[in-house]
């Protein structure tokens, strides 16, 4: 089984375009999945649409009263999809701006049954492109990715922040039974980095696929607030380097 978790905060627009996109992808391909959309306090139709799309397709939506942030919302997501999941299903979790290309699942997918835990929609791969970013996000990306591999260095890894990934769901399991309520601390967009490198830590084989990044095809501004996410980054790298002061990340061949 495949689940597709979506994180979504007034996504009316482009949430219809893909969940379109993933029902005539595993259906065509006769792959099991189901969507699991968490709506984080959104105040525009997004909760509507994906209760109408849950009369057509396999489809559960989880919603917060109020917005809570994107690490919140993969904190809920996770939790659900771990209590109902095999160890054996997979979990597919990406952005629900349509900026994400659906199609690579199956690239993400092969990976996975060739031994990957986690596989990361790779900005930076080799192949790997950014359409229509602005400059000061591309240097944020790019900038947060390398302090981070510098201060953590996950092997197999090169973009720490994408939240586009495919995870086995055994890691996922694992981690809330080694961290608990201290798997997914961070409620920002730094959760990107907090979830890769605990499960880093389980360990797991890391590995990627190159993504060409349509930021072009995104409606509206972007949620991300520049210098609070710098300050988390920040942040989050001193307390996770003080938690696992004298443990190594384990050397996990791909």
């Amino acid at each position: 089984m495949i689940y597709v978790m979506l994180p979504a905060y007034n996504e009316e627009k482009a949430l219809p375009v893909l969940l379109d996109k993933f029902s005539k992808l595993f259906e065509g391909n006769q792959l099991p999945y189901e969507v699991v959309v968490v709506d984080d306090g959104s105040t525009d139709g997004t909760a509507g649409i994906a209760e109408r799309y849950a009369r057509k397709i396999p489809l559960k939506l989880l919603k917060h009263g109020v917005n809570k942030g994107l690490g919140a919302a993969m904190r809920t997501g996770f939790s659900h999809i771990a209590r109902i999941s095999d160890s054996s299903d997979v979990v597919l979790t990406m952005d629900a701006d349509n900026t994400h290309d659906p199609e690579l699942a199956l690239q993400m997918l092969k990976k996975t049954e060739g031994g990957a835990d986690v596989v990361i929609a790779s900005r930076y791969a080799e192949g790997g492109e950014e359409v229509g970013l602005k400059l000061y996000r591309k240097i944020l990306s790019r900038g947060a990715s390398f302090l981070l591999d510098t201060c953590f260095t996950v092997r197999g890894a090169r973009d720490y922040t994408c939240g586009y990934r495919m995870y086995r769901a055994w890691t996922i399991k694992q981690a809330f039974d080694r961290y608990k309520e201290n798997f997914i601390v961070e409620n920002s967009f730094v959760c990107m980095a907090e979830i890769l490198i605990k499960i880093a830590y389980l360990p797991a084989q890391v590995e990627e696929v190159p993504l060409i990044l349509r930021y072009d095809l995104k409606e509206g501004e972007s949620k991300m607030k520049k210098l609070k996410t710098i300050m988390r980054y920040m942040r989050f790298i001193v307390r996770e380097k003080r938690n696992h002061l004298h443990q190594a990340l384990p050397n996990v061949a791909p």
